[in-house]
């Protein structure tokens, strides 16, 4: 049988005490504190975040529509590669004018076959063969504006929490992604050209990082001034909170 080590200070009628029970119980309030921080830690995120939601607002102003080109806090869009605690703040497409060019085009491929009748080396055609190739041009016709369509929808420059995020759709089979954290960025600056871009205020935001990318062009983007003071807004609470983290 082992003998206690402390036997010799006890005396025969001495209650012996574990301290197993009382460890345990340090053990509950040390749990019970720590499970008690933790929706406070919550609590205080998320109110930080509504907070900067807010100031988001208050820059940019609101959006509505779905095809706008300037959705601010967007509820329903996500991407891929999207991580469970990241916020959209900001989520921009190329200016609507930036789409007249192929508007225009498409436009004058519709009336081309109205001119066929005009040219004799196509009468010598069957009449139903003159139909496909009219039925044949009208579906290029349609495939040409349906992928430049799709090309403006989901082109996508955003602006996170974490990072600024370029998706560009160039058609149905390749997509191209780039992105870069908020505190890689070194510089950020913008170009409005033209009459176009000055009358409608949209232009490129050229984003200078210190990443493997080391740029990002948002291209014929609407307000390039609000989008710049929304990551400079996103510079500074970045700061604050790698200061935060330094004091504590």
């Amino acid at each position: 049988m082992n003998r206690s080590s402390d036997l010799d200070n006890i005396a025969p009628d001495d209650p012996i005490v574990s301290s197993k029970k009382v460890d345990s119980k340090s053990d509950f309030n040390n749990n019970q504190e720590s499970s008690n921080k933790e929706p406070q830690d919550s609590d205080k995120n998320s109110k930080k975040e509504d907070n900067f939601q807010q100031t988001v607002y208050s820059l940019l102003g609101h959006s509505k529509s779905s095809f706008s080109n300037f959705l601010v806090n967007p509820k329903v869009l996500t991407f891929a590669e999207q991580d469970d605690d990241e916020t959209i703040y900001l989520a921009v497409r190329p200016h609507l004018i930036s789409n007249l060019s192929w508007i225009a085009t498409s436009l004058l491929m519709l009336i081309v076959p109205f001119f066929f009748s005009y040219f004799s080396f196509l009468d010598f055609l069957p009449l139903k063969y003159r139909l496909s190739s009219i039925f044949f041009w009208y579906l290029i016709t349609f495939m040409f504006s349906f992928e430049k369509f799709l090309s403006w929808y989901f082109d996508f420059y955003l602006i996170t929490n974490k990072r600024i995020v370029d998706i560009s759709f160039n058609n149905l089979l390749n997509k191209h992604f780039a992105q870069t954290d908020i505190s890689m960025i070194q510089d950020v600056s913008s170009s409005v050209k033209g009459f176009l871009g000055t009358f409608f205020n949209f232009g490129d935001l050229l984003i200078q990082t210190a990443a493997e990318i080391n740029q990002i062009n948002f291209e014929k983007v609407p307000n390039p001034s609000k989008i710049i003071k929304l990551i400079k807004e996103l510079q500074e609470a970045d700061k604050q909170t790698h200061q935060g983290g330094s004091n504590d």
